[in-house]
């Protein structure tokens, strides 16, 4: 009798392991953060004193980002003036107003590199300023968020090259800096309802593997998901590991009962 007593409870014991077990392998993974809680990018570590090697790419972007502050401040200014749209108007007011922001801080980037900087837009930013100009009550606020939306979109590739590689702490700085303003500003202009989506130009293929890139054991699994073993999914392997968790405490199971 207690005998049978032990191996009622060893079973319940067991049952109840595989249980807690198989709830921890198979429940999702809770994500880092809230789905509200987006991080922004800390300060910790990051100087602003002009040191490392400056490339021509780095330049180049320090001078872009001195010519969109050319175009954009005018810009936003006649949104202002011109806009019977109270949101469009608004819209404008910050862009401009921020722009003054982003253009000192190219202004001072520009001092450490020794860098000399454009006073005018370039011709095809007056084209877009001109087209503004042009523009009467009606469609001034199409061309407005079309122009500035096309533009914002086009900085994000040089500004992700620039922050990955640049070695120079003042332009690092400078880019993080700039992706904060024009995510900024992109919200701001697709928030005025005039952006249309389909009309997006599409981004480029993804260009063919060109074969494995060594990484450590680690680097692999994150990329994997799968503890480092390329082609298979995390859920799959939970799912096999829960399986053979449960044959094995069937088998326990039998052995003891026929003890």
């Amino acid at each position: 009798m207690f005998a049978a007593r032990s191996t009622r409870r060893s079973n319940r014991w067991l049952v109840g392991t595989v249980a807690t077990v198989l709830l921890f392998l198979l429940a999702p993974v809770a994500p880092a953060r809230a789905a509200d809680g987006v991080p922004v990018p800390p300060r910790t570590g990051m100087t602003n004193k002009g040191t490392g090697s400056v490339s021509a790419a780095d330049r180049d972007f320090v001078v872009k980002v001195r010519l969109a502050g050319l175009w954009e401040v005018p810009a936003g200014n006649m949104a202002q003036a011109k806009s019977q749209d109270p949101r469009v108007v608004e819209i404008g007011k910050a862009i401009s107003a921020q722009h003054v922001v982003l253009d000192k801080l190219a202004i001072d980037a520009a001092k450490k590199l020794g860098l000399a900087l454009p006073n005018r837009p370039t011709r095809q930013q007056e084209g877009w300023l001109a087209e503004m100009k042009a523009a009467n009550a009606t469609t001034f606020d199409q061309v407005y968020v079309d122009r500035l939306r096309a533009a914002h979109g086009a900085i994000f590739p040089a500004i992700a090259t620039i922050r990955a590689s640049t070695r120079n702490d003042a332009v690092r700085k400078l880019a993080q800096d700039t992706n904060q303003f024009v995510m900024t500003h992109l919200t701001l202009l697709e928030s005025s309802g005039l952006v249309n989506y389909g009309s997006l130009p599409t981004a480029p293929p993804p260009q063919a593997d060109s074969g494995p890139v060594p990484v450590d054991g680690q680097m692999l699994a994150a990329a994997t998901g799968t503890g480092g073993v390329p082609g298979m999914n995390t859920s799959v392997i939970l799912l096999v590991l829960a399986v053979a968790l449960v044959a094995g405490v069937i088998s326990t199971m039998r052995i003891v009962r026929a003890r």
